[in-house]
C-alpha cells in the first residue's frame, strides 16, 4: 500500500485551524439551535392558532429541504434579493442555527407532551403562571428525557458543518482539501480528517454521558 502521512504532518496547521473553526461553528450553532428550538416549540404548543400554524410551516420548511440548498439561499440567494452580504461562517451559523431550531423544537415538543398532564394542573391550581411554569417545572423535567435527543442534534451539527466547505469556509473537511491540492495525496488527509471527526464525536459525547448521568442523579437527589 502506497500510504505516506509526512504530508499530512507537514501541513497540520491546516488541520489545526480547520478544526478550531469546525468546533467555533458547532458550539454557536448548538446555542443558537437550542434556544430557538424552545422558543419554537411553545410557539407550537400555544393557543394561538396563527402561531402554531407558523410553527408547523417553520418546521416543515427547514424540515422538508436538504440543509445545503438553505445554506446557498442564505450565503448566495440573500445577497441577491436584500443587497445584505454574509461572510461563510455567518452563513453557516445562520443556516445550521435555524435548520437545528426545527429539529430540536420537535424533540422539546414532544418532551413536554411526554409530562404528565396532572404536573400543568397542579401548578395552575397553586397559582403558577405560565411563564414560570414552563421554566421552573415543565422544561426541568422535559430536558431530563430528551437530553440523549439534543446530544444527537449537537453531533449532527458537528457532522454537517464540513458542508461550509461547499461555500468556501476553512473548516476541517475543506482544510484536508487544502493538503491535497498541495500534497497530491488524496488518502491520507482524508482518513485524518475522518478521524477527526471521529475523535471530536467521541469527546462530545463522553462529555453528553457525564451531564446525562449528573442529571439523572440530581433528579433522584
Amino acid at each position: 500500500m502506497n500510504l505516506d502521512f509526512s504530508s499530512v504532518w507537514q501541513y497540520w496547521p491546516f488541520l489545526y485551524h480547520g478544526t478550531l473553526l469546525t468546533l467555533r461553528v458547532t458550539f454557536f450553532c448548538t446555542i443558537f439551535g437550542f434556544l430557538l428550538g424552545v422558543l419554537l416549540s411553545l410557539v407550537k404548543l400555544s393557543r394561538c392558532k396563527p402561531l402554531q400554524w407558523f410553527g408547523r410551516f417553520y418546521t416543515s420548511i427547514f424540515r422538508g429541504t436538504p440543509l445545503l440548498v438553505q445554506l446557498c439561499i442564505i450565503h448566495f440567494g440573500v445577497p441577491q434579493l436584500f443587497g445584505v452580504r454574509f461572510t461563510a461562517i455567518q452563513s453557516g451559523i445562520l443556516a445550521f442555527s435555524l435548520n437545528s431550531a426545527a429539529y430540536v423544537s420537535e424533540i422539546f415538543r414532544g418532551g413536554i407532551q411526554a409530562i404528565d398532564k396532572g404536573q400543568f394542573e397542579a401548578a395552575k391550581s397553586l397559582g403558577v403562571g405560565y411563564g414560570d411554569m414552563m421554566k421552573d417545572i415543565i422544561l426541568p423535567q422535559a430536558l431530563r428525557h430528551i437530553l440523549p435527543a439534543l446530544v444527537n442534534e449537537a453531533i449532527a451539527l458537528l457532522k454537517e458543518s464540513s458542508q461550509l466547505s461547499y461555500i468556501g469556509a476553512v473548516e476541517l473537511l475543506r482544510a484536508a482539501d487544502q493538503i491535497t491540492v498541495v500534497s497530491y495525496r488524496f488518502f491520507e488527509p482524508y482518513l485524518v480528517a475522518g478521524l477527526i471527526y471521529y475523535i471530536l464525536v467521541m469527546i462530545l459525547s463522553f462529555f453528553m454521558s457525564k451531564l446525562e448521568r449528573w442529571v439523572n442523579r440530581s433528579e433522584r437527589g
